[in-house]
């Protein structure tokens, strides 16, 4: 019999907050005029004079700066201010190119904003700014990594999480909007400030650590950076992410740029360049990765848990016994084995909709998914509206009656 796979599949994204405002621009009253200025430099816009301390002209980004420029005032200090604000914001919306998109999207929804750059050899439709799809797909796979990092790290510090907080870490990805990929070599994310900065400023501190363990490491040969490194969000995950942006790359770029709306949050520089690797760190970065994962220890706990599968050889004797845990661990499933008698006792509350409780050591090995010397299985009471559903649960779920009753 085949086991289900131990992952939970990713619950389908939400719509970012900002998708059902962004083609309509905000009204003039709820725009900052030095946040609209502070975007547009961010993203490439270029002021080209103005009346001092009124007004300033503002032109497009690319060659010559051609295309409709704006008028944005400097502050509501003048009358004419929110008209020309409205004038700025119509124009913006009106406009097709992804810097107008951007500045949109950062004003509607004060957002952290995740850039990559990656450094491809040049390809027949580069000339174009097209990219194959397994270019761009490579670097929208490498940054979803990249943010998973980030958002593992605010829940723990760990070499390596594995299976662990993987739910709640998805979930902060829900709230973040990723623009197109041109090109395949530029990517950005945003991050909201009210939902996922934590995510952010992780993300900013942990790459500038695996950065700097990486330039001990080349300096010294030695490798106990990255231990430090870890409680600045550094992980096994990260390393993993680094390699993919920019394996099959001359070089590849992160930076963290900070919502004008929000604020600099504590401990992070205002402006930071953005931290760069090579091809040259790929192997001091595998190497990290590997660290990680052998030194990350087992963790003694005791797990509540559904039984939702069960298997042994025979009539009689140990069997495995698979949980989805309610409580005790982050992780959706957990696997064990059980001598005859916790085997019994698990199958008796799976037969009639009652959760386990057990204790023993969840193995790094494999990702967290296993317990190991699992003994002391007693069974939980629940409310009725619980039991209820784990009933539900089990008559969807029929081939484990088989299983529970000792069939194979």
């Amino acid at each position: 019999m085949t086991h289900r796979p131990l992952d939970e599949p990713l619950r389908p994204v939400r719509p970012h907050p900002v998708e059902a405002v962004w083609n309509r621009p905000p009204e003039p009253g709820e725009v900052d005029p030095a946040v609209l200025g502070a975007l547009l430099r961010r993203h490439g816009w270029q002021r080209r004079g103005g009346a001092p301390g009124r007004y300033g002209r503002w032109t497009p980004p690319g060659p010559g700066g051609g295309g409709t420029s704006l008028l944005v005032p400097e502050s509501r200090a003048f009358p004419d201010s929110d008209d020309l604000l409205g004038e700025a914001l119509q124009a913006l919306a009106r406009s097709q190119t992804p810097a107008a998109r951007e500045v949109l999207v950062g004003l509607a929804v004060p957002s952290d904003e995740i850039r990559w750059w990656r450094d491809t050899p040049a390809g027949p439709a580069a000339a174009a700014g097209a990219a194959s799809w397994a270019v761009e797909e490579q670097l929208r796979s490498a940054a979803r990594l990249m943010l998973l990092a980030g958002a593992l790290a605010t829940r723990a510090r760990a070499g390596y999480h594995g299976a662990r907080h993987r739910r709640p870490a998805a979930a902060m990805l829900e709230s973040v909007l990723v623009g197109s990929a041109a090109g395949g070599r530029h990517l950005t994310a945003f991050a909201p400030v009210a939902a996922a900065r934590p995510l952010a400023v992780r993300l900013h501190q942990a790459l500038y650590a695996v950065r700097e363990a990486i330039d001990y490491q080349r300096a010294t040969g030695a490798m106990d950076a990255f231990d430090g490194a870890v409680e600045a969000g550094a992980s096994r995950e990260l390393t993993e992410a680094l390699i993919a942006l920019v394996r099959g790359t001359e070089g590849a770029r992160v930076a963290v740029e900070w919502a004008p709306a929000a604020g600099v949050p504590e401990d992070c520089a205002a402006t930071a360049e953005p931290v760069e690797f090579s091809p040259g760190d790929l192997p001091v970065l595998r190497e990290a990765g590997a660290r990680y994962l052998r030194e990350e220890p087992s963790v003694s706990v005791r797990i509540t848990g559904a039984v939702v599968r069960m298997r042994r050889s025979g009539p009689r004797g140990e069997g495995s016994v698979r949980l989805r845990v309610l409580a005790g661990a982050e992780i959706p499933y957990v696997r064990l084995s059980l001598d005859e008698e916790d085997y019994r006792i698990a199958g008796q509350a799976h037969l009639v909709g009652l959760p386990v409780r057990v204790r023993g050591r969840l193995e790094s090995r494999g990702g967290f998914r296993r317990i190991t010397g699992a003994s002391g299985v007693v069974p939980v009471q629940v409310d009725e509206a619980e039991r209820d559903r784990l009933m539900k649960s089990l008559q969807e779920n029929l081939d484990c009656f088989e299983e529970a009753c000792g069939g194979d």
